[in-house]
């Protein structure tokens, strides 16, 4: 089956394109030099020659607390161009995957989320990108996949910042009730495509497995880093930010594990092999 992957060159679009380079399967990708998704005739124009079976839409604006003031922006890449991807998807008979986030929650449950869970985005880009599902569910045989805390290949990650933050002088201070799933792009390729497999469809949470305060996250890291500076706990006021932030976002995959009959990894378990291969 041919795949068209948009947001190639982030961290989760890069990693759909390693896989499938390393698998010598058929498919096309774009970034934003080459593709704007939110212009519908550039999405048809370069979708209908290749006429892909399946479309990969990892392009996202994720600048959580630019998008307080970028809202229209932030609307156009992350609800309108799932849009016309979606539209593109049923006139081509494809299968749209889109990956979702859980900041669509507010943080008000403080136990894990499930799918069953009714979204209360806090901030524009939570706003934007549940809107962007919603475009998305209109495609007959569509998926939606919500992740949180993405890390893979590359220097937008928050463990490759935390090394830079933690040679600076005074201490690392890092947020201890900001709580969440850190999510493998390796991990989050290989469950995707055992579900295409499966032929599931519908809205499911892939994260890896458990959860933790980014503090928490933060010590294991640097840890593994052999980085000798210790985190501070702190608490998520400290920092003032544009956007607010659910203080617990955390999401089951319980019901995506369960459905596939497989176990998807322990955040701990990615984020040290992830360390280990990528020093």
């Amino acid at each position: 089956m041919r795949a068209f992957i948009t947001g190639s060159k982030g961290q989760l679009g890069a990693a759909f394109v390693r896989h499938f380079e390393a698998k010598g399967w058929d498919y096309a990708a774009a970034d934003i030099d080459t593709l704007d998704i939110t212009d519908g005739n550039a999405v048809t124009d370069a979708l209908n020659p290749y006429r892909p079976g399946l479309i990969l839409n990892c392009a996202a604006y994720n600048l959580v607390d630019k998008a307080e003031t970028e809202g229209p922006k932030a609307f156009a890449v992350n609800a309108e161009g799932p849009r016309s991807l979606a539209l593109a998807a049923r006139k081509l008979e494809s299968t749209l995957v889109h990956f979702g986030t859980d900041y669509i929650f507010d943080g008000a449950k403080a136990a894990p989320y499930t799918e069953a869970d009714e979204p209360n985005p806090l901030n524009n880009y939570g706003r934007s990108k549940l809107k962007g599902e919603e475009y998305v569910r209109q495609a007959p045989g569509s998926l939606v996949l919500r992740l949180s805390w993405v890390y893979g290949r590359g220097e937008q990650n928050f463990m490759h910042k935390l090394r830079g933050w933690a040679e600076k002088p005074g201490p690392l201070r890092v947020a201890a009730d900001e709580v969440s799933v850190p999510t493998c792009t390796e991990d989050v390729v290989l469950v995707t495509l055992e579900a295409l497999k499966r032929g599931l469809t519908g809205t499911w949470h892939l994260t890896n497995t458990g959860h933790c305060s980014r503090y928490d996250w933060a010590k294991l890291a640097l840890k593994e880093y052999g980085v000798t500076k210790e985190p501070v706990p702190a608490r998520m006021a400290e920092f003032k930010t544009a956007a607010r932030r659910p203080g617990y976002s955390a999401m089951s995959n319980a019901a995506l594990s369960g459905e596939l009959g497989i176990k998807i990894p322990a955040w701990e378990d990615s984020v040290t092999a992830y360390i280990r291969g990528n020093k």
